[in-house]
């Protein structure tokens, strides 16, 4: 079974992987996030991209999950997840009208780079600022070893009341909180958003934005952003469709053996034409 919003996380599991692997971001998303009450649906877990998953999440990785909404408080079993190909997908049944809020986080694995690898990784994800610091310690030519995990959320809105379920803390080691109801926006409106990092704001946080439009044209250029003083941002809904703010949090480790810890935290919403 799996914990939920509330438990722990289990003892990190240790694994080598490539760097390509290594840069994958994690979305959890839906066909439509505009539900009826009391339907069966499903949320499903992207491991790649947010238009393609390279490969699935098995549930011994999965932790944190629930979703909560009006009197609804659901923690999924085991038997409510199954893999079809590279996506991992989670069953569940609405319940009152309402704002709800879905979250999974996955526990910490290892990997372990040479420099060229990591630096590579480091520059595609905007870390930049970590390359400059391994430059000043005079460390950039040495392998790296990183201890990551990811934590994402999606936010549903199911029948016609709007709630504030989205602004839920799920307390994961980081995560992003809507400071407005996404299911009150119309396009031309903007959203402001908080990312925490352990419960506290954090402030000169790189994040990246993108949405996929209602269409023919299913993509959309990512734009980047910075969190304020606040730990928050601003942005502005140009079109209806998917959206989803992402970020990628490293810090140097004080844990033996780890080099590395980073935290990566996505959340996704839909926007009505």
């Amino acid at each position: 079974m799996k914990q939920s919003i509330y438990s722990t996380g289990r003892v990190a599991t240790l694994i080598l992987l490539t760097v390509f692997l290594s840069s994958h971001e994690l979305f959890l998303k839906t066909d439509s996030y505009f539900l009826g009450q009391n339907e069966e649906a499903q949320v499903y877990l992207f491991n790649g991209t947010f238009d393609n998953s390279e490969n699935a999440i098995t549930t011994d990785r999965i932790t944190s999950a629930g979703i909560k909404g009006p009197e609804y408080d659901f923690e999924p079993k085991e038997s409510d997840y199954y893999e079809n190909g590279n996506v991992t997908y989670l069953r569940f049944t609405t319940g009152d009208s309402g704002t709800y809020l879905a979250g999974i986080s996955t526990l910490p694995r290892m990997i372990e780079l040479n420099a060229a690898d990591f630096k590579e990784y480091l520059e595609h994800e905007g870390l930049e600022h970590v390359i400059a610091d391994r430059e000043e310690k005079g460390i950039g030519d040495q392998l790296a070893r990183e201890k990551y995990s990811k934590h994402v959320k999606a936010v549903l809105q199911v029948g016609s009341s709007k709630t504030d379920h989205y602004m839920e803390e799920l307390g994961y080691p980081i995560e992003f909180v809507p400071l407005g109801n996404p299911y009150e926006l119309k396009v031309g409106n903007g959203i402001r958003f908080r990312l925490l990092l352990r419960g506290e704001p954090l402030k000169n946080q790189g994040v990246h934005i993108s949405c996929r439009p209602d269409g023919p044209d299913p993509f959309a250029e990512e734009v980047r952003t910075q969190t304020d003083e606040n730990g928050e941002f601003t942005f502005k809904i140009h079109q209806a469709g998917h959206w989803y703010v992402a970020t990628v949090h490293m810090a140097e480790s004080q844990e033996e053996n780890v080099d590395y810890e980073s935290n990566w935290a996505t959340l996704t919403f839909e926007v009505a034409p």
